[in-house]
């Protein structure tokens, strides 16, 4: 097939494998590697399963390992605007031409009798483009589950579960202990596993799958903590060293559990011969950047971005409202995935709100506003419905005064759209 001679193109069809669907299994990714003879076996890893919290431990280490002066590889998803946005080297995105580039390389080797989907082509890229770069380690974050999801590929140096929740049943299975069993899958033989799980059924779990395969584990909160303290710092004392005093630029207190994890595997690597000074350690806890998670937005201070697409995540969000709320109004603007809790979602944020306008992403899984604002009826709250992101966030920022807050949330998609939207930018298509 003749190659793409423009970014636009390219992602286009790239996009369009979504019409293959979510499928579980790793064999078209080891195939697709095959094709492009890739010794991905070669690499170093760290592999991030887990409901919620995955970026921002990615992100943390790839910041903190980036200031120690390795060439880190950062595999994330989904992109809220730049489908480029989920391949990191350093500090730095993939360049566009570097992006078709791979693309064309990886399109190349596709077999159409084994069509891949979208999330196993775009990993497929993400083994290309780090092992041309020589990245090293490479941090990959699951995309669903794990026991099968495409990244599960590698036998890393360290592997976490940051947490687990409901989340993706109709994927993982029904309750729980289901969607644990799916997530333990990444624990590999001999190799440690860093969990901020908390149940005990769903670590019991976990302490099962590890002596199975002889892979040590350290729970956080029993083999290390952290603590909040005032001024927006926070102390951490670890598997075998302790650090007073740290600041994160990520927001919200949950995020010191995040940073947690992170601090953990870092110990385990110095164990492993990646030596992280504590120099870049503090360096890179105030360079970490993740957006679209509790993120202000710069071109209305009044905005607030942040991707919460499941109950417990809208619980931490809820939270950090009620702990940073001011004498405004809160005025939400939610879009929400049609195949998540979504009735569990609104009962977290919409008591502390005052007006939501229910809104809905460009994504063929995104439920109606009339669905929406039928589940809000029993609130004590004004119901606005805007179709359009962009809309629905220009009529919040009409009906806010100078005190009011908006919270644009939901889902990553939403936030995607309203980052468009604050951008300028116009959409590359659609995002998984």
């Amino acid at each position: 097939m003749a190659a793409f001679s423009d970014l636009a193109r390219a992602t286009a069809w790239v996009f369009d494998l979504q019409k293959f669907g979510i499928k579980f299994g790793l064999s078209s990714t080891l195939n697709l590697l095959a094709r492009l003879s890739l010794p991905y076996q070669q690499g170093q890893y760290l592999h991030i399963g887990g409901t919620n919290g995955k970026g921002s431990v990615a992100a943390t280490l790839s910041a903190v390992l980036t200031r120690a002066g390795y060439p880190v590889g950062l595999y994330t998803s989904p992109h809220l605007v730049h489908f480029k946005e989920r391949y990191r080297l350093g500090e730095r995105e993939i360049s566009e031409a570097r992006l078709l580039e791979v693309i064309n390389q990886v399109r190349a080797a596709v077999d159409d009798a084994e069509p891949p989907t979208f999330f196993e082509f775009a990993t497929a890229m993400a083994f290309l483009y780090f092992f041309q770069e020589g990245a090293a380690p490479i941090i990959l974050e699951t995309g669903m589950g794990g026991r099968l999801d495409a990244t599960n590929i590698v036998h890393p140096l360290v592997s976490v579960i940051t947490n687990i929740s409901l989340d993706h049943q109709e994927h993982l299975g029904e309750g729980l202990s289901a969607i644990a069993r799916e997530k333990a899958g990444i624990i590999k033989p001999g190799v440690p596993l860093v969990t901020g799980a908390c149940q005990r059924r769903v670590l019991d779990l976990f302490r099962d799958r590890c002596r199975e395969v002889q892979a040590p584990m350290y729970v956080r909160g029993q083999d290390f903590e952290d603590r909040g303290a005032s001024g927006g710092r926070f102390f951490y004392r670890g598997l075998s060293r302790e650090f007073r005093d740290l600041t994160l630029n990520l927001v919200g207190r949950h995020q010191y559990g995040n940073a947690a994890l992170a601090l953990a595997v870092l110990e385990l690597l110095n164990l492993a011969g990646l030596k992280v000074p504590e120099t870049a350690i503090r360096e890179g806890l105030v360079l970490t950047r993740w957006p679209g998670r509790l993120e202000i937005v710069p071109e209305d201070s009044r905005v607030l971005l942040d991707g919460a697409h499941n109950p417990a995540a809208a619980r931490i969000l809820a939270q950090t409202l009620k702990q940073t709320r001011g004498n405004g109004r809160l005025i939400l603007v939610l879009g929400i995935m049609a195949d998540k809790d979504m009735d569990a979602i609104l009962a977290r944020l919409l008591p502390l709100a005052e007006t939501v306008i229910f809104t809905r992403p460009q994504y063929f899984r995104a439920a109606t506003t009339d669905d929406l604002a039928a589940r809000a009826q029993g609130y004590n709250i004004e119901v606005l419905q805007v179709p359009r992101v962009a809309a629905a966030v220009r009529q919040a920022r009409e009906l806010a005064g100078p005190q009011d807050r908006i919270v644009v949330s939901g889902s990553l998609y939403t936030v995607g759209e309203a980052k468009e939207y604050f951008e300028g930018i116009v959409g590359e298509g659609a995002k998984v």
